[in-house]
């Protein structure tokens, strides 16, 4: 069995998360307690009990979601299973890297809090967008994009599964380009409900004042090997690393081609680590031969670690 471990992105947060996994494992309650230090407030207080509407923020919502992840990988580490690779969706991949050994916690948990910081600050609230265009191959809608541009961002910004592609840029932009991609057989075209438009080029703002800050990180090598998700491909050094993370800000996420790139590479087991199910049915749609499982409070990973347990041993 080749296993990669996979982590989610923003769009799973929720009150409540991680709090089962900070109760039940000592490893789990030291990732946040570490968390809490190096941001210097109570981020694990803000995950269990909220307000919601402060946990929604971007700026709260990255650091909660990388530490939810973290937690959940560590418990599931000190139950002996470990992975041969590791990936993540967008923001998760700062959860891949700390899990890979290239950043600590405490240096990914206080640049993951500026990069939203730096992306809310990129767009102001009400100017960009994204939607969801279901059941479109992706030509069409690129060539829906360029059409609605009309000198404006419209791009890409989500290439997730076969059907499922996320748009992203200026709003009046993501408008246009939904009605016409709707015309041009779309199933739907969904407003998500974001606060900024991640991954498209109105990001580079963000993208250049958080290079600056991880220039200032040492990033290891990674202990396992990483595939990035702004190219696909596989990464083994600190300064890909760096370079990758650097980039995803304003790039789209291919996670339909990393998915793909780990099957390549022998992978047949998924864990989804961290808050919700969301890459779980990506992975599936992508590839339906794929075991794929999930770890994200004490019930899950003890039915993770037995199904796991059972394969290794079968």
């Amino acid at each position: 069995m080749s296993l990669a471990w996979v982590f989610p992105g923003q769009g799973s947060q929720k009150v409540g998360m991680g709090r089962a996994l900070h109760d039940s494992f000592p490893e789990s309650r030291a990732v946040f307690e570490e968390a809490d230090r190096a941001l210097g407030f109570a981020l694990s207080r803000l995950c269990f009990e909220g307000p919601e509407d402060q946990l929604q923020l971007t700026a709260n919502t990255q650091p909660a979601i990388l530490t939810v992840s973290v937690a959940a990988a560590r418990a599931l580490a000190a139950r002996g299973v470990a992975p041969q690779w590791v990936a993540g969706h967008s923001l998760g991949e700062y959860s891949a890297l700390v899990t890979a050994g290239v950043l600590p916690l405490s240096d990914a948990v206080v640049a993951v809090r500026r990069r939203g910081e730096y992306m809310q600050d990129a767009v102001p609230v009400g100017e960009g967008a994204m939607a969801a265009i279901l059941m479109l191959d992706l030509e069409a809608i690129e060539r829906a994009c360029r059409e609605a541009a009309q000198g404006q961002v419209v791009s890409p910004a989500n290439i997730n599964s076969p059907g499922q592609v996320v748009i992203a840029g200026h709003a009046a932009a993501v408008d246009r380009a939904s009605e016409l991609c709707k015309n041009a057989g779309a199933k739907r075209a969904i407003r998500l409900p974001v606060s900024a438009p991640f991954h498209c080029a109105l990001m580079m703002p963000a993208q250049e004042r958080l290079a600056v800050d991880l220039s200032r990180l040492a990033f290891a090598d990674p202990v396992v090997p990483v595939v990035n998700n702004v190219d696909a491909r596989v990464v083994r050094s600190g300064a890909e690393c760096r370079d990758g993370l650097v980039r995803q800000v304003s790039a789209p996420v291919q996670w339909q081609s990393s998915v793909e790139r780990l099957r390549g590479e022998g992978v047949t087991t998924f864990v989804e680590v961290g808050p919700g199910t969301v890459l779980s049915g990506l992975v599936r749609k992508i590839d339906r031969g794929a075991r794929v499982l999930g770890v994200e409070d004490a019930a899950s990973l003890e039915t993770t670690t037995a199904a796991l347990r059972g394969k290794q041993t079968a």
